[in-house]
């Protein structure tokens, strides 16, 4: 695993997008938080193979405060996650895979990739979106 260069307590101030893919056998989905206008947009795309590509599907979006998304990126200390890669557990034959493309803070990229193996809040993220775009 890489060792980020930020901080569990370094604040995420500001972003640009942040892009969350998450595969498992059957699905792949893709959630994005986009600042447009001094808002939040947050989106969650079905991605469909179609004659060898990948289609981007919007299922959802929602609209919330910036201050909203940038609590939950920060609750969820996603800027300490730029480096991380959790290996595929050994003997583990199934499981969930994710990607994680962050611009923060000025034009910083984080990036993080697991499959099966997350860090740290992983999963406050994931149901912090689906509770935005389910409510």
């Amino acid at each position: 695993m890489m060792k980020s260069i930020f901080k569990q307590s370094d604040r995420i101030e500001n972003f640009e997008v942040v892009t969350l893919r998450v595969s498992t056998m059957r699905n792949v989905a893709e959630y994005e938080i986009v600042m447009k206008d001094g808002k939040a947009e947050v989106s969650r795309y079905s991605i469909r193979f179609t004659h060898s590509e990948d289609e981007r599907v919007l299922e959802k979006r929602v609209e919330v405060d910036e201050a909203y998304a940038l609590k939950l990126l920060n609750d969820c200390g996603v800027l300490a996650w730029d480096g991380f890669h959790g290996a595929h557990p050994r003997g583990v034959t199934d499981g969930t895979m994710f990607n994680l493309h962050a611009t923060v803070n000025g034009g910083k990229k984080i990036y993080a990739t697991g499959s099966q193996n997350f860090p740290r809040h992983y999963r406050d993220l994931t149901d912090g979106l689906y509770e935005i775009l389910n409510n």
